[in-house]
């Protein structure tokens, strides 16, 4: 979805100066250092920041560092923390594949990934953020012990994710194929609260780094990858039913 632009977003931006980290590959191996904060985690494409205030605001001690490349989105991130005053977040404006650049092996404890892009076609599959590419540099930020939380509304890209998850040797400790179905569970996003009001199922895994996790290496090319669009096939399914 293409996101409108902002009016006034130099200003805007700069007025959020305070929230926005410009120079992570100084901090890299040392976020912590300094401060009073005992786990630094992650947030892969933030969006509009719904969910980075609510889990920073839930977890004083942790610093919460949240990416998104989109500054039109980003900037409305800030100001939802600046609103809210939440003091144990900061912004990059950066891509996935800068990760490494910005913290160091082991560094980070937990990694959110919400509702990302599932770039459905099979010459695509190397983009998407569960695709082995990114899920061993995940590993290589991450200790023993370190963890994936990922939430989508498209199933194929779920059950494609948690495919790559097992075959890096990954852990799933929870998963979910519903996750609202019983009432609203953990901190939503602006995309998660509409695709809920609409009856769209939530999956949610958390996958755990182990000593069997691949972390090296250079992964094989993807083939064979592409996905079909999960409301799209809810919806048919639906019709045949009627």
């Amino acid at each position: 979805m293409r996101m409108r632009k902002k009016p006034n977003l130099v200003p805007r931006m700069e007025r959020c100066a305070a929230l926005l980290e410009t120079n992570a590959e100084e901090k890299r191996g040392n976020w912590l250092a300094g401060t009073q904060y005992d786990k630094l985690h992650l947030e892969i494409g933030c969006g509009k920041g719904r969910f980075t205030t609510a889990v920073a605001n839930s977890a004083p001690n942790t610093l919460l560092v949240a990416l998104e490349r989109v500054e039109d989105a980003i900037v409305v991130a800030m100001e939802r923390a600046l609103e809210a005053e939440i003091e144990n977040v900061r912004f990059l404006a950066k891509d996935a594949k800068e990760l490494e650049s910005c913290f160091a092996p082991g560094e980070l404890s937990r990694i959110y990934i919400n509702f990302c892009d599932p770039w459905p076609k099979s010459r695509d599959a190397k983009h998407r953020l569960t695709s082995p590419f990114f899920l061993r540099s995940y590993a290589r930020l991450l200790p023993i012990g370190g963890e994936i939380h990922f939430k989508t509304d498209n199933r194929p890209l779920f059950d494609w994710s948690l495919e790559q998850l097992l075959a890096e040797g990954w852990e799933l400790k929870e998963q979910s194929f519903d996750l609202h179905h019983d009432g609203i569970n953990g901190f939503m996003t602006d995309y998660e609260a509409k695709f809920h009001a609409e009856g769209v199922p939530i999956c949610r895994t958390v996958a755990v780094r182990t000593e069997a996790t691949r972390c090296e290496g250079i992964p094989d090319r993807l083939r064979n990858a592409s996905l079909a669009d999960a409301r799209a096939n809810q919806t048919e399914d639906a019709s045949k039913c009627e």
